[in-house]
């Protein structure tokens, strides 16, 4: 690492023109000292700064390449802690006397040099820093070279940096170009690696960026050349399917497991069990749990605890209970977290006896519980408003020896504040001032913590106001807790009261403390302030999050404001838009009407790589039933095209076009269409049939859309209808595909 004391200031070293006979040790580590001096500085341009001080900014990483004509600025793709990473590698490739090898990299964009610098850099963290600054052009040349660089890497026992380098250039070259990195990649494999460690690195390339269909077909190609695909990334594209919705390539991906192979093992199993449980088809994980003993895998108490949490998720703690015994027949020991999740339950419905009961149980069942099990009995104690018990329960661990943290101090607190007595308080503050109990900032931390958990807001500020009196200074997360607690309460005023008094005894504010502040401004409307608030804080070079500007652009675009400069500034302070962000953006310009805006974005994400999910799909849908004819069934088409996969939300706001648009009685008929394939309403949908229902019997006069566009309403139903019938997670369907899945084993 760098050696910080040696170092004098110095100009920046131009790698391609030196001579390395000619520098000594001080002159180059003077030189790295500014050029690490100038690249972790915080940015203090905004996105509308000249050209010339960002070109002066970026020449100094510029030296280290070969392409000077770039197309974009590689550097905006590494953060702060990346650059700081490649500057301080760079130098120690210069101090161990290897400058030559940048420059040779700095004359010509040669693979196996580039894999010499990224192995020179010791961290693969740092290596794939360098390669994504690196690569600075997507031209076929480089792409190219990109490739051979990621075999080499896979023949030197690299796989994981040879699929960070595929990763980024699929990423960077765009949805449109995968296919040529495929060929790419598979033309001189043979070189290097062997078949399947190529396929392999690219299906997880695919499987990081979250292009699904596109993993899919990596192992649809494995199949054709005679290999099995790894069983960990099945395990990774069953929890991408699944969180995408596409439960047909789901069931599909499992049989060819099971007829072609790897052999499913209890990793992928429980991997669908958990993606099918999120989605709320317990029965399905269900029906799992009881088919895996035909493929030779017995449930372990991962499985059972997934199906566990899911039933005490829906509320459902009888039937989790019961699964609980179930798995002791079954000869799987219960853990400790399945008792935490049960007793948590317990707690959550105010169960506190049969709670305690089964706190009791682990004894039997060979566990002893540990802080975590008392704090969550405890918790259940105190939202019972049972603080005596919670009291007694501190007391016992204490007797058993078992320290307490500090979020069973934080649920006393909060508790003893809200419902408890003064003498209990006081006792407990006792307790909590012992020496080598808690160091004292925590101990403030959790009082103040307590008194905004239990609403005490303004008492929290008094509190902190008297420590500062009496010459204690708090820490940010006392204030964090502060702030956060105005600006979910709509007192934003206050919440920046706290923030001035936080800078103003030197401490230093958080990524948190300016996403709670933003959060505030914008949820009262105040985005000028918010705005402003954040472009103070990057001035000042202060952290700064994601979510900071996606709750500012949030607030924009839900006052129809596309907030062009907002997003430009998120570009210029290095953080790359994600599909929340994008969404975000998309909701705003549906709601506007601005369709043509909303296309080009949807075409913008999908070159930079971001994957679209099932709210960008919906979002786009939702805004294409008001739009015209014509560009409705363009984009429609686009839809269609990225293997879109409705859900119960496009179900929903299609029978909610239906209505708005004058024809309830389509929306009576959809929705009988869908309960006849058991399809899973939910709340809103009840609404909605509640309300074409009122419509027809009160003979409501709303217009009527011209009949092409009915037609073409109808026509996306269809598509909706068609997927969730052929996909529908009904116990029957279910028990089919796993009958077949049976048979097949059976016979194969």
């Amino acid at each position: 690492m760098f050696d910080e004391g040696g170092y004098v200031a110095g100009n920046p070293l131009k790698v391609h023109y030196f001579k390395s006979s000619l520098f000594s040790h001080q002159t180059l580590s003077s030189q790295m000292l500014t050029l690490f001096k100038l690249t972790c500085l915080p940015k203090k341009t905004n996105s509308f700064c000249s050209s010339s001080c960002n070109t002066r900014k970026i020449g100094y990483f510029d030296q280290f390449l070969p392409l000077f004509d770039k197309k974009t600025d590689s550097l905006s793709y590494l953060n702060s802690n990346e650059r700081r990473r490649v500057v301080v590698g760079l130098s120690r490739i210069i101090k161990q006397g290897q400058g030559y090898i940048l420059k040779g990299f700095a004359k010509n964009f040669c693979p196996y040099i580039l894999v010499k610098i990224m192995k020179s850099l010791e961290y693969r963290e740092t290596a794939f820093g360098f390669f994504k600054f690196a690569f600075q052009d997507d031209s076929d040349e480089i792409v190219k070279s990109s490739c051979v660089a990621a075999h080499v890497l896979a023949s030197q026992n690299l796989k994981l940096l040879a699929q960070d380098v595929v990763y980024w250039v699929i990423r960077r070259v765009g949805v449109d170009r995968r296919r040529e990195v495929v060929e790419f990649m598979w033309k001189r494999h043979a070189e290097f690696e062997s078949d399947f460690s190529v396929l392999d690195t690219l299906m997880r390339g695919f499987l990081k960026l979250e292009m699904s269909c596109e993993a899919l077909e990596i192992v649809g190609r494995m199949r054709e050349v005679g290999l099995r695909p790894s069983s960990s990334a099945i395990t990774i594209l069953f929890k991408l399917l699944l969180r995408v919705g596409d439960h047909g390539s789901v069931w599909k991906l499992l049989r060819g497991m099971i007829h072609q192979g790897p052999r499913p093992c209890n990793h992928n199993f429980n991997a669908v069990i958990l993606g099918f449980c999120r989605l709320g088809h317990v029965k399905v994980g269900e029906s799992l749990l009881y088919v895996m003993h035909k493929f030779k895998c017995q449930p372990d108490v991962y499985a059972y605890n997934i199906l566990i949490n899911a039933y005490c998720t829906r509320g459902q703690t009888v039937d989790a209970l019961g699964w609980m015994h179930f798995m002791i027949n079954n000869g799987c020991a219960p853990s400790l977290v399945t008792f935490g999740t049960v007793i948590n339950a317990f707690c959550n419905q105010g169960n506190m006896i049969e709670a305690r009961k089964l706190f009791d149980g682990m004894k039997e069942a060979g566990h002893f519980p540990n802080v975590i099990s008392y704090n969550t009995l405890m918790n259940g104690y105190v939202k019972a408003r049972d603080i005596g018990q919670a009291n007694m329960l501190y007391e016992e661990m204490k007797n058993k020896a078992i320290a307490p943290d500090c979020t069973t101090f934080n649920i006393l607190v909060a508790g003893h504040y809200r419902y408890g007595r003064e003498e209990d308080s006081d006792r407990l503050l006792r307790d909590l001032s012992q020496p080598g109990s808690l160091p004292v900032t925590s101990l403030y931390n959790i009082c103040v913590s307590g008194l905004c958990w239990a609403g005490w807001l303004d008492e929290a500020m008094k509190f902190l106001e008297d420590m500062l009196e009496k010459g204690i200074t708090p820490t940010v997360v006392a204030f964090n807790s502060i702030i956060a607690a105005y600006s979910k309460a709509g007192l934003e005023e206050k919440a920046y009261e706290a923030y001035i008094m936080m800078v103003k005894f030197g401490l230093f504010p958080s990524s948190l403390t300016c996403s709670s502040l933003i959060m505030g401004l914008s949820k009262l409307w105040k985005l000028q302030e918010a705005r402003d608030l954040l472009y103070e804080m990057i001035e000042k070079g202060l952290p700064i999050n994601k979510a900071a500007f996606t709750q500012l652009l949030d607030g924009y675009f839900r006052m129809g404001n596309v907030a062009d400069e907002v997003v430009n500034k998120m570009h210029a302070t290095g953080w790359d838009p994600d599909i929340t962000t994008y969404n975000i953006r998309l909701h705003g310009l549906c709601t506007g009407r601005k369709m043509s805006r909303a296309v080009m974005m949807l075409e913008e994400l999908i070159s930079a790589g971001v994957v679209p999910d099932t709210v960008t799909y919906n979002t786009v849908m939702n805004g294409v039933c008001t739009d015209i004819l014509e560009r409705a069934m363009i984009v429609t088409a686009k839809l269609l095209k990225m293997a879109f996969v409705p859900n119960v939300v496009t179900a929903n706001l299609l029978l909610s076009h239906f209505c708005k648009q004058g024809m309830p009685e389509k929306t009576i008929m959809w929705g009988q269409k869908l309960n006849e394939i058991s399809f899973g309403f939910d709340e809103i949908s009840i609404k909605l049939m509640d309300r074409a229902y009122r419509n027809i019997q009160h003979n409501f006069d709303v217009p009527k859309p011209p009949p092409e566009k009915s037609l073409f309403l109808d026509f996306l139903m269809y598509i909706t209808y068609d997927y969730l019938s052929r996909n529908s997670p009904q116990k029957n369907a279910n028990q089919g595909s796993l009958k077949r899945m049976e048979i097949g084993y059976g016979g194969s």
